[in-house]
């Protein structure tokens, strides 16, 4: 067996033997995967209680969700490029230890300062688990039909935790109080510790040391843009706080470039982004990122304060999409790539995106959920389902083992820094427009939705001007020179150059 740190090699295979462990090992995986993104949303629903048993101003409020995206958002690739000299497993139980003690504490918490520190303590011990984990998914899976399998049950994963957590979090906070949307996570944490001897042990890759300037220079040009970001949402974009933290972000993200340029070993190695196929695939997920988080927020202000749904009707009326992401996934992405390409099921997941943000913009009030909001909930479900695990596809593959943890955390920053980015902007832009329309909420939504469907469609032209470059043609020549004797392409990269 090769190991799930630099090599490859199949989840399950060597010293566990058992027939089981490949599966045992995939759901301690994606388990840990489905935590991270419940712990995202089933806050969201506690919040109006959270806020009324502390005694939390609206301003501490809000750093109950920023926080925890603040530390996880800005120490991603920071965790990744750990997972990849430290070790996969070690980190990946590291984070979940991490993540159950902080989850304690904020369940326990007496005051809203205990509350938010808890919370960004959850946020960067997320940033330990997520890479960790996606990189042994794709390190012990190899490159082709075993690994895309696994990277779509991982996207199936991850959409079901986000809804789950919609439910839960109403069931919970409405019958065990809000305490209980935190401490239900020690216990299925101490399950999965308990199951990680299914997952292969392997030596650190090693061969590097950690570029501590890169490290910090990244982490803060991220996090300066996710604390402008919130900020200039709550307090506008004029403020003198916002203004600074956008600008320190473009600064510090200038000098980490200029650092990796430089720098022996660097944090990020930009070689990583030469491939055509990486570099769209990067481009898409911030773009898809925005319009996920700006869909999932606005349905559900839209489904609760337009037409009157309860937070446990919201989530259950979000399980179509949920059902839709899961099936789509599992079921039919893979054997789509595998005959039509990255570019065409990325591009088809995206026009699937925008159809239906276009169709959301038409929503009114007393509006027919089967007919105004179900049609473009099970498009968005379908373009997801399609999208995201084409883009994590071609984000990994293709990346050397010992990078593997690293290309993970390219993946999910991304998809963060995006929906930072484009859930500040819609909601700015939802916010003004709602203000300008008398007060319609319904407006601002609309207006929100449209310009995620322009979104959708810019991703896609770039996506299409992107793989149709000259480096990518290049590459399709060198494949072609393979192909009449030259050096052989293995089938993952072969299918990585598709353009």
């Amino acid at each position: 067996m090769t190991s799930g740190d630099g090599q490859t090699g199949r989840i399950g295979t060597g010293r566990t033997g058992a027939g089981s462990a490949p599966a045992l090992a995939m759901t301690v995986i994606c388990a840990a995967q489905f935590v991270l993104q419940l712990d995202f949303s089933i806050v969201n629903v506690a919040l109006p209680t959270i806020q009324r048993e502390l005694g939390m101003a609206a301003a501490q409020l809000q750093w109950i969700v920023t926080g925890y995206a603040l530390t996880f958002g800005s120490l991603l690739l920071a965790g990744g490029r750990l997972a990849d000299l430290l070790g996969r497993r070690r980190l990946l139980a590291a984070g979940l230890v991490l993540f159950a003690i902080a989850s304690l504490a904020a369940g326990l918490a007496r005051w809203p300062l205990m509350l938010i520190v808890a919370r960004l303590v959850q946020g960067a011990a997320g940033a330990m688990v997520s890479p960790a984990a996606l990189s042994l998914l794709t390190t012990t899976n190899p490159e082709g039909p075993a690994r895309n399998r696994a990277l779509s049950i991982w996207q199936a994963t991850t959409a079901a935790g986000a809804t789950a957590g919609i439910v839960a979090g109403g069931l919970l906070t409405q019958y065990l109080g809000w305490r209980a949307v935190f401490l239900v996570n020690p216990p299925l944490i101490a399950i999965m510790l308990a199951l990680f001897g299914k997952l292969p042990a392997a030596a650190p890759a090693g061969g590097g040391r950690v570029d501590i300037r890169g490290t910090v220079l990244v982490t803060a040009a991220i996090a300066a843009l996710i604390f402008g970001l919130s900020h200039g949402q709550q307090y506008g974009f004029a403020a003198p706080a916002t203004i600074a933290s956008i600008a320190a972000a473009v600064v510090l993200g200038a000098a980490f470039v200029r650092t990796e340029q430089t720098a022996a070993s660097p944090m990020l190695p930009l070689p990583i982004l030469a491939a055509p196929t990486r570099r769209a695939a990067v481009a898409a997920m911030l773009m898809i990122g925005a319009i996920l988080a700006g869909y999932v927020y606005f349905v559900s202000l839209y489904l609760q304060k337009v037409e009157g749904f309860s937070p446990v009707q919201t989530g259950l009326a979000l399980l179509p999409a949920t059902l839709t992401v899961v099936l789509t996934s599992t079921l039919g992405t893979r054997r789509l790539v595998a005959r039509f390409a990255i570019k065409n099921v990325l591009l088809a997941g995206l026009g699937c995106m925008a159809a239906a943000q276009l169709w959301q913009a038409q929503v009114s009030p007393g509006a027919s959920y089967a007919v105004a909001v179900l049609p473009g909930l099970l498009f968005t479900a379908v373009g997801i389902g399609l999208a995201l695990p084409t883009a994590s596809i071609a984000i990994t593959s293709g990346v050397h083992g010992r990078d593997q943890g690293l290309a993970g955390a390219l993946f999910t920053t991304s998809q963060q820094t995006g929906a930072a980015v484009g859930l500040a902007v819609l909601a700015t832009v939802a916010a003004t427009r709602t203000a300008h329309a008398a007060g319609s909420l319904t407006a601002g939504y609309q207006l929100s939705f449209l310009i995620a469907g322009g979104i959708a469609v810019l991703a896609g032209v770039l996506v299409a001007v992107q793989l149709r470059s000259r480096e990518c043609q290049e590459e399709l020549a060198r494949q072609n020179s393979a192909a009449q004797g030259g050096p052989a392409v293995p089938p993952a990269e072969a299918q990585l150059r598709k353009c």
